[in-house]
This record gives structure tokens, sequence and C-alpha cells, in this order.
């Protein structure tokens, strides 16, 4: 029988190995968060927030406001996903290197990925936990002006988190 393709391509079994199963699955699910979360960002810098300028401030503040508290749901449950799919693939390569002998030194496509990653969550924390907070307070207190400028600073930094999360795609593609 053929060798298995990925990394446990040292197995002559007749069914796909598990932890090759297992680390597809993990990917699926690490490209997967990625994709909800890269493309929530353009969806809402470049498609929501241009059709929302029609509006009054405080119908879209409030509007921001509420697509921005589902997705920022979605987006911890990525990031979540993410660190720790991430986390157990290089865990796992690492492991199976020591297991056979081998030495595990990370590829620099997955340092440079892996850095860029902690950053953009970093990123994202400071964007749900400080400036979502101050948009929510604004809102509640039907302060429009205030609500404007939180969604500014919103805007500003996920435009760089959105940077830096095609970087990380162009790196990935460019280097592995």
């Amino acid at each position: 029988m053929p060798a298995q393709s990925g990394h446990y391509n040292h197995y002559q079994g007749p069914t796909p190995c598990p932890p090759a199963m297992l680390y597809a699955a993990l990917k699926f699910v690490h490209v997967l968060s990625l994709i909800v979360w890269i493309g929530g960002m353009v969806f809402a810098h470049f498609f929501l927030r241009p059709a929302t300028l029609s509006l009054e401030p405080p119908q879209r503040v409030k509007l921001m406001h509420d697509v921005l508290q589902r997705f920022f749901a979605a987006v911890s449950v990525a990031v979540v996903l993410v660190l720790g799919s991430g986390l157990w693939m290089i865990g796992n390569v690492a492991r199976m290197a020591a297991q056979t002998g081998g030495r595990f030194a990370m590829p620099l496509s997955w340092t440079i990925m892996a850095t860029i990653g902690l950053v953009m969550m970093a990123v994202y924390g400071h964007i749900r936990f400080a400036l979502f907070k101050r948009l929510k307070v604004a809102v509640a207190a039907a302060d429009w002006p205030a609500g404007g400028k939180a969604l500014a600073s919103i805007r500003t930094l996920v435009g760089v988190n959105l940077a830096l999360g095609v970087i990380t795609v162009a790196v990935v593609f460019l280097l592995t």
C-alpha cells in the first residue's frame, strides 16, 4: 500500500492513520476559524461600514455596535480555536520528531505565522475588551459622538489586524 500523505507518511495501513486524520481535522478548524476572522474583518471594513454612512449617527453607531457584538463573539471562539489548534499542530510535529529520534526546529514560515497570530490576538483583545467596552458604554448612554470615536478607533485597529492577517496568508503561500 502507498504511504499516506501529510506529516505521518510512515504509516502503511489500509485506512488513514488516526493521528493524520486528527491533524487534518485540526488544520481544517484552524483555517476555517481564520476565514471567519479575516473574512469578517473584510466584510465589516469594506462593505458594512461604508453602507452605514447613509444612516444618522444614532442608527449607525447602534447598528455597528449590534453587528460587532455578534462578530466579536464569533471571533472570540475563532481565536481560541486558532490558538488551540495551532499549538496542538506544532506540538504534535515536535513530539513526532522527538519520538523518531529527530530534532524539531520550527520552520521560519510557522514562526512568522505564530508571531503575527499572537500579535493579532493581542490587538483583538484590546479591540474587544477596551474599545468595544467604550462603544457599549456610549451606546447605553446614547452618547453618539463618544460612540463614533470608539468606532473610529475600532476601525483603525481592525485595519491593522486585517493587514496582519493578509501578511500571514501571504507568508503561508510564499514561504511554505
